[in-house]
């Protein structure tokens, strides 16, 4: 079953120092934000001029901003995350996929693409209304993110324009993706659970079926631009955080299991990697039962304190702890 949601502090006093550190950090963040969206609009100015220069204005602003993000949740409360599973190179073009617990999710990817010089390179499958939203939604119209209507018909043209501008114009990217398309919990398993049986597959226990399509579509559209995709999974060692939580330092960790795969390797039919990517999430179910046990990813031990990366100082290591 899904991680049963973080429980709030009984203490009154860790309550009100977590509203106290929060509220100026969003304010800031917020402010800091829609001004970036002011200096955005008018990186407009530099489109017709140079295309490239354009990009790498926004790449900056990205960059920047959520490394404040990162930055704060470090000088607050401390915020990190434990990584385990394969190396990941440097500014490598990936496809990311993940499973989807709880708007925190993206904030700890956040640490991982930091770390590995991809912050500012993010890009994400999102909803097409988020676009007209100020702050995010402006932000992330500028840095080619893939607004999608969650309708296959109309989605899969403009999936595949921004697919194609990307690899043309060689724009670095680190696209998320969460295949299972929504947040999981109880009774949107019990669905995928259902569907799983009429299906004859395995029926998860933490995670939710994947949708295909817009993954299939990811790796045809991005097979000679992003090299590798990077199956991460994502756990909670208390209960899954809200966003608002994760705002007030009450999730101060989370533990990222990543699997690197060459894109080269993946199969080329469509039918081949809809197995593949069905073949992932039912290790996701696998990893997160074993996580939900034994408080730990395969690889993690009682060593791993000791083999940290800090962002200034970063080391190649089939083990790290991020941004402690």
């Amino acid at each position: 079953m899904p991680l049963s949601p973080l429980p709030e502090p009984d203490s009154l006093p860790r309550r009100l120092h977590g509203l106290l550190c929060a509220l100026p950090a969003t304010l800031f963040l917020v402010t800091s934000l829609l001004f970036f969206n002011g200096l955005q609009a008018a990186s407009l100015l530099l489109f017709p001029l140079s295309r490239r220069v354009f990009r790498a204005f926004n790449r900056w602003a990205a960059d920047t901003w959520w490394g404040w993000c990162v930055q704060a949740a470090r000088w607050f409360y401390g915020t990190g995350v434990v990584v385990s599973g394969d190396p990941l190179p440097q500014q490598e073009n990936a496809i990311v996929i993940a499973n989807h617990q709880q708007m925190p999710d993206i904030t700890f990817l956040m640490f991982l693409a930091r770390a590995k010089h991809r912050l500012g390179d993010m890009k994400w499958f999102v909803k097409d209304v988020i676009k007209y939203i100020p702050g995010v939604g402006w932000g992330m119209l500028f840095i080619d993110c893939v607004f999608v209507a969650r309708d296959w018909a109309k989605d899969r043209d403009s999936i595949r324009r921004t697919f194609a501008r990307l690899a043309e114009n060689r724009v670095p990217v680190w696209l998320i993706s969460f295949p299972e398309g929504t947040r999981i919990d109880p009774p949107k398993l019990a669905r995928s659970r259902e569907y799983a049986k009429k299906l004859g597959v395995e029926p998860p226990a933490h995670v939710l079926l994947p949708r295909t399509k817009g993954f299939v579509a990811t790796v045809v559209g991005l097979r000679g631009h992003a090299t590798a995709v990077y199956d991460v999974t994502i756990g909670y060692e208390q209960g899954v955080p809200t966003l608002w939580q994760y705002i007030r330092g009450l999730a101060r960790r989370a533990h990222l299991h990543v699997r690197r795969y060459p894109l080269a390797e993946l199969p080329m039919d469509d039918a081949a990697l809809t197995a593949w990517i069905f073949a992932r999430f039912r290790e996701k179910d696998r990893l997160l039962d074993g996580f939900y046990r034994s408080g730990a990813f395969p690889a993690q031990g009682s060593g791993e304190q000791a083999l940290s990366a800090t962002f200034h100082r970063r080391r190649e290591r089939s083990v790290e702890e991020v941004a402690r």
